[in-house]
């Protein structure tokens, strides 16, 4: 081989890892939360993270390891920890009563885990997830009298107004958001305060 048609080569691409196993794990939640677990294919996660296929099975062992993966990603049990209290059922209420596309992440892990929880293949796993990442620390955010059976009906209120979000589409406004934001404050104020 010539000098120049060595010069003329580009330099070989630097692997990085954990930059190519962060990318299949994004596209893998945005595959799950679009077609759910049943439908997605290893190779168009693999193809939408601009990797190999067979780096899925290297860095998680396989398509039920890459959901259960990318589950976890998406149920962050640190946020209960950041929302104060005192301001909580307030900023609860605005949420919801906004538009679900402003936090594009937040509404994609939702679809995800809404279509985790209608299969029968990923529903039980979904089960143990919400309860190590989302009702344990809800709970121990609540603290004191029946902390737990008080998290799950917290949880409840919390995801059905994720859902009404979800399928109205489009922020409230003017009188209707009003009555709402009030309503919807007064309910997670009553579900955090601790009534022993």
């Amino acid at each position: 081989m010539s000098d120049a048609a060595v010069l003329d080569r580009a330099p070989p691409r630097r692997r990085d890892a954990q930059a190519t196993r962060a990318a299949i794990l994004e596209a893998a939640r945005a595959q799950f939360a679009r077609l759910g677990y049943d439908r997605a294919a290893l190779r168009d996660i693999a193809a939408e993270a601009g990797a190999d296929v067979a780096l899925i099975k290297r860095y998680f062992g396989g398509k039920e390891a890459l959901f259960l993966e990318a589950l976890r990603a998406s149920i962050h049990p640190d946020r209960w920890r950041s929302w104060n209290r005192a301001s909580f059922a307030g900023e609860i209420a605005v949420m919801m009563a906004g538009d679900a596309h402003a936090d594009e992440e937040r509404t994609q892990s939702f679809q995800f885990l809404l279509r985790a929880a209608t299969s029968p293949t990923t529903a039980p796993l979904l089960n143990l997830a919400v309860q190590e990442r989302f009702l344990a620390p809800i709970g121990a955010w609540l603290g004191g009298a029946d902390a737990q059976p008080r998290a799950r009906v917290l949880a409840a209120a919390f995801i059905g107004c994720l859902v009404e979000r979800l399928i109205r589409d489009e922020p409230l406004v003017g009188r209707e958001r009003a009555v709402f934001v009030a309503r919807v404050t007064a309910m997670f104020e009553a579900l955090v305060a601790d009534a022993s």
